[in-house]
């Protein structure tokens, strides 16, 4: 036992502790170097490499956050960076990168075709694709969307395409405004009547039964001829809906009525 008073010890005890605080902080000041910042350099658009090379000589740690697809920047390129460049960050932050895929993901061909085209641009650019070349085909349906195409063929909804790609549409140009006979079809294989009806600016319509290329033409409609002889008259981007058969129908002759000047 020494001489020394209780109180004696305690204020020793606590000056040790107060002082064994003071080294902490201190060493954990100099630990952490908190007052020593730098500035994040600008590395959107670089490579991911040289990006990761630039941080990393600067004292920056560097992560990978998230990869996605930008068919306007170079593959594997920095599109993003957290925190933005010119931020002021003590030393050791780490940097956040988001960087462009090297692939374009594959996505799913929307169904484009029946709708406006105001409608399919805006569907296009929901699903990240892109629109290409317009063309205009007689039809009664103006600026509707008749076909979609991909890389100059027809494109199904539902098939599988890189994100980006561009679509062709083929638009309805709306009725012709000058009319014309009606063509007999009646006779004809389904092959050749299609044919005749594109050549003169007409659509196929309803097909009963279903499409068979060497099934011959039994009925149409709109006929040739009307009931009383006249021929028929028809403007261009109409349809005309066809009767399909096995076997070539025997035409019947039906004298024509000549037109009224």
């Amino acid at each position: 036992m020494t001489g020394k008073p209780l109180w004696v010890h305690i204020l020793t005890a606590l000056g040790i502790i107060v002082l064994l605080i003071v080294v902490f902080l201190q060493s954990l000041h100099w630990i952490t170097r908190h007052d020593k910042t730098l500035t994040i350099p600008a590395v959107t658009g670089k490579s991911y490499a040289e990006a990761r090379k630039i941080l990393e000589s600067k004292g920056f740690e560097v992560e990978l956050q998230d990869s996605i697809y930008n068919d306007t920047a170079k593959p594997l390129s920095v599109l993003r960076q957290f925190p933005d460049a010119e931020a002021v960050v003590k030393v050791n932050r780490t940097v956040y990168l988001t960087i462009n895929k090297s692939i374009a993901p594959l996505i799913e061909m929307p169904n484009l075709e029946g709708l406006s085209f105001r409608s399919a641009e805006i569907s296009l650019s929901q699903y990240l694709l892109k629109l290409g070349d317009t063309s205009y085909r007689m039809d009664f349906a103006k600026n509707s969307v008749l076909e979609q195409q991909y890389n100059g063929e027809r494109i199904k909804a539902g098939t599988k395409i890189p994100q980006g790609s561009k679509i062709t549409l083929i638009l309805g140009s709306g009725l012709g405004h000058e009319d014309f006979s009606v063509p007999d079809l009646v006779g004809l294989t389904y092959n050749d009547a299609k044919v005749l009806l594109e050549s003169n600016g007409l659509n196929v319509g309803t097909v009963i039964p279903s499409i068979d290329s060497s099934a011959f033409v039994g009925r149409q409609s709109p006929e040739h001829n009307t009931p009383d002889g006249r021929i028929n008259r028809i403007r261009q981007g109409q349809s005309v809906d066809l009767w399909l058969q096995r076997d070539k129908p025997v035409k019947a002759t039906v004298p024509e009525v000549p037109q009224q000047p």
